[in-house]
């Protein structure tokens, strides 16, 4: 047997021919299976090395059982709603969780997955960080078939379980009611296009401009590091200082754009009447900040909700590597002061 790979007990019954179900009974000293049985069985585990993975045990009998969390940033609106929505399911299974952030920082990433693990988690949901591009970090927990669910930014080439929103059809949403609201020179703010959702929503913008007779211009679009409240004023000035300064502003985080708005209130620019703002996430703040920020949905609470289901739900048998399974929830365009030209009600649109 390999020294790199965990035996488990379906080793022992390729080696033995048994079921799976007989060696486990029998390295429980069952009282089903004869005393002859058990001492053959045992002598053959612990010539393999074999070790019982207490863990693995635990989802099968459905008492204390872990969920490894591993996300960028916990001090975030998202987030702290991802991990609500995680630790609700997870409680109500008598499950704990371990709780980690990468802050952004690859290297970060990469020993919190493997902390995680040599923690014997017995399944992992992961927002990813910022930098990462690289996902082999990953890879042991598939191979010894510790589910793994990836929430948000999400890898595009790792086969596992994703929980994500349509990011394409909220961008196009958020930069078409810029457009039903009148403007007709709408910058974005957007994240590193390595990332599939800032890529997505760029997509969606670029889309939404086209299909209303808008020409995407490239100066109009800033990419960004980590799309913070310094980045976001600092593009807000840049774009007003221009010969041609833009009437509306789609961000791809209510960060960037309550940003955006407290300089360009501070530089005497009206809201909504010069310059609309749309964020997305819905953060708190978007509510009291003046004015009140239009936003994107972000089903945080029941993105966490339906990812610990699915590690609870998980075939402990096998951990299905040539297919992905996602689920794709659906946003929604919240309509506030600083978009709301045309003087809406505010309301909500699909």
């Amino acid at each position: 047997m390999s020294n790199n790979k965990k035996v488990t007990i379906y080793d022992l019954a390729k080696a033995l021919n048994y079921s799976p179900s007989t060696i486990s009974r029998a390295l429980n000293n069952h009282k089903s299976i004869s005393k002859k049985s058990i001492k053959k069985i045992q002598k053959k585990a612990e010539e393999l090395g074999y070790r019982p993975n207490a863990l693995a045990a635990s989802l099968r009998k459905n008492s204390s059982k872990t969920i490894g969390i591993l996300i960028s940033k916990i001090n975030r609106p998202f987030q702290a709603s991802l991990i609500t929505g995680i630790e609700k399911e997870a409680r109500k299974a008598n499950y704990n969780v371990i709780i980690t952030q990468s802050d952004d920082n690859y290297e970060n990433e990469v020993n919190n997955a493997k902390a995680l693990y040599d923690a014997q988690v017995g399944g992992l949901i992961v927002s990813l960080g910022i930098e990462t591009k690289d996902t082999s970090h990953f890879d042991e927990y598939i191979k010894q078939n510790i589910p793994v669910v990836f929430v948000d930014r999400v890898p595009e080439h790792f086969n596992s379980y994703h929980v994500v929103i349509d990011n394409y059809a909220a961008g196009y949403n958020a930069t078409e009611h810029l457009i039903n609201q009148g403007c007709k020179r709408i910058a974005h703010f957007t994240g590193p296009q390595h990332i599939n959702v800032y890529r997505k929503r760029k997509k969606g913008y670029i889309d939404a401009l086209r299909n209303h007779n808008i020409i995407p211009e490239e100066e109009l679009v800033f990419i960004m590091n980590t799309l913070s409240a310094e980045e976001g004023k600092k593009a807000t000035k840049k774009l007003l200082k221009s010969s041609q300064p833009p009437d509306g502003i789609f961000c791809a985080n209510d960060t960037t754009a309550l940003s955006a708005i407290l300089y360009a209130k501070k530089s005497g620019i009206n809201i909504p009447d010069e310059l609309a703002i749309i964020g997305f996430n819905d953060d708190p703040i978007s509510r009291i900040v003046e004015p009140s920020l239009s936003t994107i949905s972000h089903p945080a609470l029941k993105m966490g909700e339906i990812s610990a289901k699915r590690i609870l739900n998980h075939d402990q048998n096998k951990v299905d590597t040539s297919i992905s399974e996602i689920t794709i929830l659906n946003t929604k365009v919240i309509i506030r002061d600083s978009s709301n030209r045309i003087k809406l009600n505010d309301k909500t649109e699909d």
